[in-house]
């Protein structure tokens, strides 16, 4: 009698566990299944903003080749001339760094560092250097802007690049200018946490300044919060605020696809 009741006992701890065995088998095809329709997205929105990217940097060639022109003729100043050179070399560098992000999707999506789980979008935006990645994140949190929107406008703004300087006098790895820096406590405007903690309170005060309109916000770091609200709160209809605009959301938006 005590034999059948532990036999009885066994055989239904057996069932229970033949249960939860076949729930987690079950469970990993469908993880499984989603990663690599993750990715394929992934990859094809990278590959359009990589064509993007591309054909921005032949219409600089072109612009170039025109100002090369211009400058041989005596017809502009050198710091014009040099300005088309450091425009297309920034393109050229967004199209490198976005066929690395292309490259980096092609490998295993899913990360696990210390119990979280990183995802394909989350592990491909890396600029390259764990710390810029780390205070985009501590950063981002602290001020409620989404870490990857900060990135996607430091690569625009400068390719990642702390010691970068815009011939109009912008600063650091998210170009600050110096009003702006000034207005955020920011000393050295090429410090990369000062400059990354200027930039996400700008982006954050922008945002809320336009109810959340991340287009509006970013027409905002281009061209100043006053040109946005001079156009009744539109992107000002200046061709590099729209193309400013119009290539971060592409890059932005790829996180929506995974």
């Amino acid at each position: 009698m005590v034999f059948s009741n532990i036999f009885a006992r066994f055989q239904k701890a057996a069932l229970l566990l033949g249960f939860v065995v076949i729930g987690l088998i079950s469970a990993v095809p469908a993880n499984a299944q989603e990663t690599p329709v993750a990715k394929t997205e992934l990859k094809s929105s990278l590959s359009d903003l990589a064509t993007l990217y591309q054909n921005e940097v032949q219409r600089l060639e072109k612009q170039q080749q025109q100002s090369k022109g211009l400058y041989d003729d005596g017809l502009i100043s050198r710091v014009e001339f040099e300005k088309s050179e450091k425009a297309l070399a920034d393109a050229r560098a967004k199209v490198e760094q976005v066929t690395k992000e292309i490259a980096t999707a092609s490998q295993p999506a899913a990360l696990i560092a210390e119990d979280v789980v990183i995802s394909a979008a989350e592990a491909v935006w890396s600029t390259g250097n764990g710390k810029v990645d780390g205070l985009i994140r501590y950063y981002g949190k602290q001020y409620g802007v989404d870490p990857y929107l900060i990135y996607c406008t430091m690569s625009q703004e400068s390719s990642f690049t702390a010691g970068a300087t815009s011939p109009k006098g912008a600063m650091g790895l998210m170009q600050l200018m110096p009003g702006t820096a000034a207005r955020y406590g920011v000393t050295n405007p090429y410090d990369v946490g000062q400059s990354i903690m200027g930039g996400t309170r700008y982006l954050k005060d922008l945002l809320k300044m336009f109810n959340g309109r991340v287009d509006l916000a970013l027409a905002g770091y281009n061209a100043g919060e006053g040109a946005v609200m001079k156009f009744g709160n539109t992107v000002p209809p200046y061709n590099e605020t729209r193309n400013y605009v119009r290539l971060i959301l592409k890059r932005y938006n790829i996180k929506k696809t995974t």
